[in-house]
């Protein structure tokens, strides 16, 4: 379920088309009604728009199913909350999230799958247990969706990591140097306004975004987090009423002020790569389609592996290219 193309496929076997928002939704609450925990060992939590809020709940009732402790419940539930909140404030690409599904086994292993929305597309997001080491830190095991040109802030990447470490000291001086950092970064020098300098890359604060227009619960969570002095950037996240603007403040500070830029890279890692049958998103493009099984042959006829194996590869190419 944490892979993209599984996850995909799946969704295709059960009759969903293949580029529909409605196949996340749709596939995850099948499931959900499908499957039995106490006779499979594996559960779906949460859903679409307010059934996601009964994540916790759930994962609370699956407690005497699968014999989870106190301690390992409370971990499932820390799980599903940082995976929502991760995606909504540290990973700031347009998309809203409106649908969050958290598949747990019997064993404590577990998945999310969730999906946000912008004016026309959907946007999925993979998370295994397995591999998150962090959840601020490379934790997804897949993105899939439409590439976007826009900058998008992704404060998860590897790039993030100094701007992660700017942003937890920043939090733990004294808020009314971080406002004062805050005014620094927004003036212009003469040069600019003589139109004198060359373009540079800056973070552009959006006007809901910007911190001296910030609502008061999001500047108290500021002096909360200063009281709390989280020790790294999960506990900051993990921080109630840290949101994606109190997220956004702070890494324009950490790039104006202190030269730690985070990422602008969007972390979309699938994605339609000739276009589809239907022309959603885009019709065929039947030139480097070609040349992309050109390649792949020519990568399986110069790996290092015998006879018998090359053709079994190119037979499995050509069976899916079928």
């Amino acid at each position: 379920m944490a892979d993209p193309f599984f996850f995909q496929s799946l969704g295709c076997v059960v009759g969903f088309d293949f580029h529909s928002s409605g196949l996340t939704t749709t596939l995850t609450g099948a499931l959900k009604e499908a499957l039995r925990p106490d006779e499979l060992g594996i559960a779906v939590c949460g859903g679409k728009g307010k059934a996601s809020k009964l994540a916790p709940l759930e994962i609370q009732g699956l407690a005497d199913v699968f014999s989870f402790t106190t301690q390992r419940t409370d971990e499932l539930k820390y799980a599903s909350r940082m995976a929502a909140k991760v995606d909504n404030a540290c990973v700031q690409d347009g998309y809203q999230l409106y649908h969050h599904a958290f598949i747990v086994a019997e064993s404590g292993d577990w998945a999310v799958v969730q999906q946000g929305m912008n004016d026309r597309f959907a946007r999925r997001y993979h998370w295994l247990s397995e591999g998150v080491n962090s959840f601020v830190d490379e934790p997804h095991s897949g993105i899939i969706g439409e590439r976007r040109e826009e900058s998008t802030l992704d404060m998860t990447a590897r790039e993030s990591g100094e701007a992660r470490k700017a942003s937890v000291d920043l939090v733990r001086e004294n808020p009314k140097k971080l406002l004062l950092s805050v005014r620094r970064a927004e003036q212009r020098s003469l040069d600019e306004y003589g139109g004198r300098m060359q373009p540079v890359a800056r973070l552009v604060m959006q006007v809901q975004h910007a911190i001296t227009k910030l609502p008061k619960q999001t500047v108290a969570a500021l002096q909360r987090a200063y009281e709390f002095q989280p020790q790294n950037y999960e506990e900051l996240v993990a921080m109630g009423g840290i949101g994606p603007r109190a997220v956004r403040a702070l890494a324009l500070v950490s790039d104006l002020i202190y030269g730690k830029p985070p990422s602008w890279k969007d972390p979309v890692r699938f994605s339609f790569a000739h276009g589809g049958k239907d022309g959603v998103p885009y019709p065929v493009d039947r030139e480097t389609y070609q040349m992309t099984v050109e390649i792949l042959e020519d990568a399986i006829d110069g790996a290092k592996v015998g006879r018998d194996e090359k053709m079994k590869a190119v037979r499995r190419l050509h069976e899916f290219l079928d």
